[in-house]
């Protein structure tokens, strides 16, 4: 064969490889990853429904003064006070935020580290390793909460505008505050809906209980648009690992778990369970300090503290309250996030395999 002939043999082949690829590409780039972005908001939204009570009341024992009483002790026992003071809505109070955060939140979270994924196997030419997974989900954390974290600040704080948290005595604010017991009661009652009990009268506008009146109040009163970034730092140096922590021991489990023949739910929603318990326990301490930020704008002086910055949170919390402070809110936050993890991943796949299935 002629070096005409082999070049004119080996077009067809090139053009074939060609519309291969740009076929592979089109393909790649509209259904699939729409079936990520879509599949990871699914994911979100009804792992966080799921979980909403406990979700708050985990927000309200991380931000509650350190007093004798008022405190939100105990999981049933602070549910049961919360169903009283407010009813199914107290269960639910901030999940409509927090849902209209998690689905792009968790679509992009998904999406992202689907994509990142391919990209550090080179589309599959190298072998993913546990250090490129947890790369990849650290990646992608960073991205979906710089994405969706203002909604994430507002969601705090509604979440935590209708508990009655107890003002703490002047002796006990610490000495940079300048607020006396008087105006720490008049800044708290532009933040909070409390019950007759803990104040002298509702302090509250209803308006400030939305979506939309918290966001205006916050730009308003902690300067402007940047007031809804603050904690932004914190939150994605605690989010990294454990996002990375959190994918990497889930699809470790389920490479042991899930095997050929027995991929069914209850094994499937066991590695979600044990991978978010795993990674919500190595750095919670960042999620602390992540409400703290949040919400030390909302409740300077009418909760007792003011933050200058991460580190003077975390010194802050270390000397008042000891290592134990940075664990405050834990357990109903372990009985939370294993059935919302195991609900996020579960529905993930279910509904991505829906989509890509013929």
């Amino acid at each position: 064969m002629t070096s005409t002939q082999s070049s004119q043999s080996s077009q067809p082949k090139i053009s074939h490889n060609m519309a291969a690829v740009n076929g592979r590409k089109q393909t790649f780039w509209v259904p699939e990853i729409a079936s990520y972005f879509v599949a990871g908001g699914a994911a979100g939204a009804a792992s966080r429904t799921v979980v909403s009570p406990l979700e708050r009341l985990k927000i309200i024992q991380q931000v509650q003064p350190q007093t004798s009483d008022g405190q939100y002790k105990g999981v049933w026992r602070s549910l049961v006070r919360m169903w009283k003071e407010e009813g199914f809505k107290g269960f639910m109070r901030g999940n409509g935020i927090n849902c209209l955060r998690i689905v792009p939140y968790s679509a992009v979270q998904f999406t992202t580290y689907e994509q990142l994924k391919k990209w550090f196997t080179a589309y599959g030419t190298k072998e993913l390793d546990t250090p490129k997974r947890l790369a990849s989900g650290a990646l992608a954390g960073i991205t979906s909460v710089c994405a969706t974290y203002p909604l994430d600040l507002v969601r705090s704080r509604l979440s935590i505008a209708t508990a009655t948290i107890p003002l703490q005595p002047k002796q006990a604010l610490p000495s940079s505050s300048v607020m006396t017991v008087s105006g720490a009661k008049q800044a708290l009652a532009s933040a909070y809906h409390t019950s007759s009990g803990s104040l002298d009268q509702t302090v509250s506008k209803r308006a400030e209980l939305t979506m939309v009146g918290m966001t205006l109040k916050v730009m308003r009163e902690e300067g402007g648009v940047p007031g809804l970034y603050r904690g932004l730092v914190t939150t994605a140096v605690g989010v990294a690992p454990y996002v990375g922590i959190n994918f990497a021991t889930y699809e470790a489990l389920r490479g042991v778990m899930t095997p050929p023949g027995k991929n069914n739910v209850v094994r499937k929603l066991a590695c979600g369970a044990l991978a978010g318990s795993i990674s919500q326990t190595l750095t919670y301490p960042f999620d602390v300090l992540r409400r703290k930020m949040q919400v030390t704008g909302m409740v300077n002086g009418g909760l007792g503290y003011h933050y200058n910055g991460a580190f003077d949170a975390l010194r802050s919390i270390i000397r008042t309250e000891g290592l134990r402070g940075l664990y405050r809110g834990l357990w109903p936050n372990l009985l939370k996030v294993a059935p919302s993890i195991a609900t996020s991943f579960f529905t993930y796949e279910l509904v991505k395999e829906l989509l890509v299935t013929p």
